[in-house]
């Protein structure tokens, strides 16, 4: 079987938090992850863990309205972003299609690596996946 991509592996991977200081206290004192970038706007911070990144979004802040779980004590982790090599972006959505798997958005978004295009899907159990390829260019901030 041909696939659009290779598999590089995790990007990042976003969990949904209701306190922002406190998680980011946690994650800088207890894991030792240094700071990353930062999203104001969303109610989003980026911590580095060694060469990935943790995003830690506030379900409470008003940025974050599509990330607020479901169900009170539900999911707490938005998505897992699933870093690749590069592929084209029309044998991706062909690939995709062929098994039957609907694309809910893409984007442009930072990552571990820099800005790259991404394509959001959910797997057969409901789980939101973010397959996102190679830097197209640095973020900037480091």
């Amino acid at each position: 079987m041909t696939f659009p991509f290779l598999p590089v592996g995790i990007d990042h991977v976003v969990f949904l938090v209701d306190d922002l200081e406190r998680a980011m206290r946690f994650y800088r004192d207890v894991l030792g992850c240094r700071p990353g970038y930062t999203y104001p706007a969303l109610g989003m911070e980026q911590v580095w863990f060694g060469s990935s990144l943790i995003v830690l979004w506030d379900v409470t802040h008003p940025g974050a309205a599509s990330a607020v779980p479901a169900v009170a004590g539900g999911r707490n982790v938005d998505h897992v972003c699933l870093a690749t090599s590069p592929f084209d972006h029309d044998d991706l959505r062909a690939h995709l299609a062929s098994h039957g798997v609907e694309i809910v958005r893409e984007a442009m978004h930072g990552g571990a690596r820099g800005m790259g295009h991404s394509f959001y899907i959910h797997d057969l159990f409901g789980n939101k996946l973010e397959i996102k390829g190679p830097a197209e260019y640095p973020d900037g901030r480091g």
